[in-house]
């Protein structure tokens, strides 16, 4: 019986982007015990996966936040989670950090197997690596599962997974019927913002605000849709643009839900129109229809995955 840590620092869909690579691990194996390295923002997306036995949520991010108020709070923090890697005895490590510190934590936590991309001379101590020049020509996900080569195993799907608790998802009904929706009714999700891991730059990535407005409006009229505004609090002021546009009823619900709420309402919509980031890739995950705009970013390597007519992806090809 192996025991295996996945790394990744990174958002909600670079995280979704290793559940095929999980998938494939416990398919093959299914006595290989998983634990999962990620940030502490992104972890409910992972606390819920039957396939992964423990969680480890705090990157470098998180501990540079944390000294920034208190550096001995920080450092501790850093401490107690190098100790709980170490101690769980992994054999094997998936790093797509493309970071050495992390492959070094992984090298100093005993890990003697450890996997990953070789992106700009950064893979000094990983073990198994594969050349890395930047993500080109074929999806994230693709490049994940080229990693599944050093332990000789060969994926048999290649969909996103995200599992939702059933007291989840009653939880969103009941909430959905404070604001008077059904389930016969035809739900419209619509997630205007850019995503949390792009901070500032997120902008960049916008369709503009007026443009999500005026289409509630012709969704509302030619469908009789309930229409739901979806994102975090530091995305009030494109919705406060929204609905200075609409003349339909809309339920503003951003900065009111979790993570995990937020993943449950997605799941009851009937399609999500959103620009590139974390909820495009949740809905994905979820199996529901999207529609999304992507503007510097490459569809090909970082759309809904995998490409399926339930995606229909719109660009506007901008300088990254």
């Amino acid at each position: 019986m192996k025991k295996i840590l996945i790394i990744n620092p990174f958002g909600i869909g670079d995280v979704l982007f290793t559940t095929p690579l999980i998938k494939a691990i416990k398919d093959s194996q299914p006595d290989t015990i998983i634990g999962y390295w990620c940030n502490e923002r992104v972890q409910d997306v992972l606390r819920n996966n039957r396939k992964i036995g423990k969680v480890f949520a705090l990157s470098r991010g998180d501990i540079k936040k944390a000294c920034d108020s208190s550096r001995l709070k920080g450092i501790s923090k850093g401490l107690d989670l190098y100790r709980s890697i170490k101690k769980e005895r992994f054999d094997i490590s998936f790093d797509f950090s493309l970071d050495y510190r992390y492959s070094f934590v992984s090298m100093m936590a005993g890990i003697k197997k450890r996997i990953g991309f070789n992106y700009k001379n950064r893979g000094l101590f990983l073990t198994d690596k594969i050349a890395l020049y930047g993500y080109t020509h074929k999806h994230v996900v693709e490049y994940y599962l080229d990693l599944l080569q050093f332990i000789g195993i060969t994926p048999k799907t290649r969909n996103l997974e995200l599992d939702i608790p059933d007291i989840d998802k009653l939880k969103s009904t009941s909430a959905l019927a404070g604001y008077g929706i059904q389930d016969k009714d035809l739900i419209i999700a619509m997630a205007p913002g850019g995503g949390a891991s792009w901070g500032k730059e997120a902008k960049i990535k916008h369709w503009p605000a007026i443009k999500f407005g005026q289409l509630a409006n012709k969704i509302s009229k030619d469908f009789s849709a309930k229409i739901l505004i979806l994102g975090d609090e530091s995305e009030r002021p494109i919705v406060d643009i929204i609905i200075k546009t609409v003349q339909c009823p809309i339920i503003n619900l951003v900065g009111r839900t979790t993570l995990r709420e937020l993943i449950s309402i997605i799941n009851k919509a009937e399609i999500l129109i959103a620009n590139d980031g974390g909820p495009l890739h949740i809905a994905a995950a979820l199996g529901k229809k999207t529609d999304s705009i992507f503007g510097p970013v490459d569809p090909q390597i970082y759309g809904p995955y995998p490409p399926d007519e339930m995606h229909i992806v719109l660009r506007k090809n901008l300088e990254c």
